[in-house]
């Protein structure tokens, strides 16, 4: 630890935040547990597309501190994208209310506080929530991202990428669950028997494992996300008439119920935008910031592809003029590789209650510049909505640490007032382009009218009553897998081996279809693999859709 005395410090702090360009206030610095309003910290605008990281326990203020960045933003006419787990920031939508306490803190902190609402869009996964429906494509979000989100094998993605390059070779539009459901049926039958073997890769056995998942996705209710009318992601570079950036704020009111779909989605958009916006390099301000929330669920459990995409996303959205914010308890929650490209990092209080924490800890403080501050000490000690920040000034180096006392929003902090979203989302602009869903003609119906033989004359599944108990989702679904494998079926739970009940009649626990040549079904699977990136659009395999880009 670097000693300096209080003076020095606070003149450090004041000369190392001092920036040419338009800047994000974030607060004022605290030196030897004094607030010195002269002392301002602030973060170039500039710098905001080389990402950055919101950490803190549970209840330190990171909420606050994503509101603040999004009004500041806004203001500067950068839209921005957040995602709204508990539904404390449809508050933004709406004017704070002054309070002397308020005053008292945003004078201390050299804050000119005016109560003031922002343009926000409400927008919620397939309905789930009062916003504007969002949906996607099975297509456009590709067999990488779907594979993550039914938490298939290696050898289970390969083979859905193979499925996926079939429906594309053949001319079937896969637009929700039903069309997918639809293709795997279709050549695990009698009639798509030679299709099936053409693929190589794609064993009876893993085809009849991605079909049930995909049942029990649609028995989650997740197969009202799927579908058209897809969201287009130019809408989240929108301005408002007055020249603020719109807030885009997806409601997600059942996260704990969906986690893997809910981060998973935000990667689609992340790389449905890097796919699709144009290079502008090192700009004077961002044109989208993304807020994730949540982070930690993005990387638990994914697979080795799924991180590299995000890393490499990460790495190279930036010249897109896209900034990325990753909010998560602790830095740990995000690998190394994603976490040494974030620039910006605002780390609220973390607790050691523990071992673990206070190792979790000094990982934590070992990451900073060095400082005069005893860092494991204020990490410990720091109040709700004071944070240790360092930033990258417009030279491209860290700044100076600085413990600082936060800004205060300017909109409501905590839920809208009620009645306030329902009417926001009446007045959207994109209400009429997305609240009905649209069931265009695609694989599932170009498949019906083909004339089928008799050995597969078993009716297409039925889609669970909505009202169906739990356990009768689940029977269906075990049923469809019976179906297809011609064996009985296992419980989830009492399966074993990586291949996540591969029938081990059909080739072994890796799903393989024949006991001999498994150097050349290896090879097979490889060569999918790469069929699958290839026809990849994006990191992830989004598909390509033409648009028109401001």
């Amino acid at each position: 630890m670097v000693e300096h005395d209080g003076a020095a410090q606070v003149a450090d702090i004041s000369a190392g935040y001092l920036f040419e360009g338009p800047t994000l206030h974030l607060g004022a610095a605290l030196v030897d547990g004094t607030l010195h309003a002269d002392a301002q910290v602030r973060l170039p605008l500039a710098m905001m597309n080389r990402h950055g990281l919101i950490a803190g326990a549970t209840g330190t203020g990171k909420t606050v501190t994503l509101q603040v960045f999004a009004e500041q933003l806004s203001a500067q006419g950068v839209p921005v994208f957040l995602s709204d787990i508990k539904g404390d920031l449809t508050g933004l939508s709406a004017p704070g209310t002054a309070s002397d306490r308020l005053a008292k803190r945003t004078t201390s902190v050299g804050q000119d506080w005016t109560p003031r609402a922002f343009p926000v869009e409400f927008l919620s996964l397939g309905g789930d929530g009062d916003g504007v429906p969002v949906r996607a494509t099975i297509s456009a979000f590709g067999p990488l991202l779907l594979s993550r989100v039914m938490d298939l094998n290696e050898t289970q993605e390969s083979s859905l990428q193979l499925v996926f390059h079939y429906a594309d070779r053949n001319g079937l539009e896969l637009y929700d669950l039903a069309d997918l459901r639809a293709v795997i049926r279709f050549l695990t039958s009698e009639d798509g028997r030679d299709d099936l073997e053409s693929l190589g890769g794609l064993s009876k056995a893993t085809a009849g494992v991605i079909l049930r998942e995909l049942v029990t996705l649609e028995a989650q209710g997740m197969g009202a996300f799927f579908g058209e009318p897809e969201f287009d992601t130019a809408d989240l570079l929108r301005t408002a008439p007055d020249g603020r950036g719109v807030i885009t704020a997806l409601e997600l009111v059942t996260v704990q119920q969906k986690p893997r779909l809910f981060s998973t989605f935000l990667m689609w958009l992340l790389a449905d935008l890097f796919a699709e916006l144009p290079e502008v390099g090192d700009v004077d301000k961002p044109r989208l910031v993304f807020f994730l929330d949540e982070a930690h669920l993005l990387f638990a459990g994914s697979s080795k592809a799924f991180r590299e995409a995000i890393q490499a996303t990460v790495r190279l959205i930036r010249s897109k003029g896209v900034g990325i914010f990753f909010v998560t308890q602790t830095p740990k929650d995000i690998p190394g590789d994603v976490l040494g490209q974030l620039a910006n990092r605002i780390q609220h209080a973390q607790r050691a209650f523990t071992p673990d924490d206070a190792k979790a800890l000094r990982a934590t403080v070992s990451t900073f510049p060095v400082s005069p501050y005893d860092l494991e000490e204020v990490l410990t000690s720091a109040g709700i909505g004071e944070a240790v920040v360092t930033v990258m000034n417009e030279r491209g180096s860290p700044t100076p640490v600085a413990w600082t006392r936060l800004r205060s929003p300017e909109s409501v902090m905590g839920p809208a007032p009620e009645g306030t979203v329902p009417a926001v989302v009446a007045a959207s602009p994109l209400l009429a382009r997305y609240r009905e869903s649209i069931d265009s003609h695609s694989a599932f119906e170009k498949l019906a009218v083909r004339p089928a033989s008799r050995a597969a004359a078993a009716p297409p599944p039925e889609r669970p009553a909505p009202g169906a108990s739990r356990e009768a989702r689940d029977a269906e679904a075990l049923r469809i897998e019976e179906d297809i494998l011609g064996v009985p079926s296992r419980p989830r739970e009492a399966r074993g081996g990586p291949a996540q009940g591969d029938a081990q009649g059909a080739g072994g626990p890796t799903g393989r279809r024949s006991p001999v040549g498994n150097d050349m079904t290896d090879l097979a699977l490889k060569a999918a693999g790469v069929i699958g990136k290839e026809l990849a659009r994006g990191l992830f395999g989004t598909k390509h859709r033409t648009r028109r880009w401001s």
